[in-house]
C-alpha cells in the first residue's frame, strides 16, 4: 500500500521539512509514502468559492480511480492514534492501493472534493498552520504503522 500526503500551500520552512523527512524515512520500511505540495495559485481569485473551485481542479487533475481519498478537515471525525492504525489496517486488508491524505487550502475544499472523499478525518478541534499539519500527519502515519508493527515508538 502507498500513502500520499497532498497539501495545497507554500513550500515548507526548513525546520518543518526536516521533521517531515525524518518521519517519511521512518515510515518507508512499512509502506511507500510521499508528500506532494500543490503550489497555491499564482493569482488568487476574487472570492473564496472561486478559489476553492480552482483548487478543486488542481486536486481532481491528480486524483486517480485507484486513490482512496481521506480529507483532513476540522469538521471531520476525530480518531485516536490506534484508530488511525486500525483504519490503515482495514484499508490494507481491503486491498487499497493508494491512500491520499488531503490537506486542503487555507479556506478548505469545495463541496465536490468533500463528496469525493471516502472519509473525512480531523486532527483536532484546533486550527493549525498547514506546514505544521503536514508534520503532524507525517508523524501520525509513522505512529500508526509503529502500532501495527508492535514498535515501542507509540509508548516511548
Amino acid at each position: 500500500m502507498n500513502i500520499e500526503i497532498w497539501s495545497i500551500g507554500k513550500a515548507n520552512d526548513t525546520f518543518i521539512e526536516e521533521g517531515i523527512q525524518q518521519y517519511l524515512q521512518k515510515t518507508k520500511p512499512y509502506c511507500a509514502i510521499s508528500l506532494d505540495i500543490i503550489p497555491p495559485l499564482k493569482k488568487t481569485p476574487a472570492n473564496i468559492d472561486a478559489l476553492k473551485k480552482e483548487e478543486e481542479a488542481l486536486i481532481l487533475k491528480k486524483l486517480k480511480p485507484q486513490h482512496y481519498l481521506i480529507l483532513l478537515d476540522e469538521t471531520g471525525k476525530l480518531h485516536t492514534s490506534p484508530q488511525w492504525a486500525q483504519q490503515f489496517q482495514q484499508l490494507m486488508n481491503q486491498g487499497t492501493k493508494t491512500i491520499v491524505l488531503l490537506i486542503g487550502g487555507a479556506f478548505g475544499v469545495s463541496e465536490n472534493i468533500k463528496a469525493q472523499a471516502k472519509q473525512t478525518w480531523s486532527l483536532s478541534k484546533l486550527v493549525f498552520p498547514h506546514q505544521l499539519v503536514r508534520l503532524m500527519v507525517s508523524e501520525q502515519v509513522y505512529r500508526a504503522f509503529s502500532i501495527l508493527n508492535n514498535s515501542p515508538y507509540h509508548h516511548s
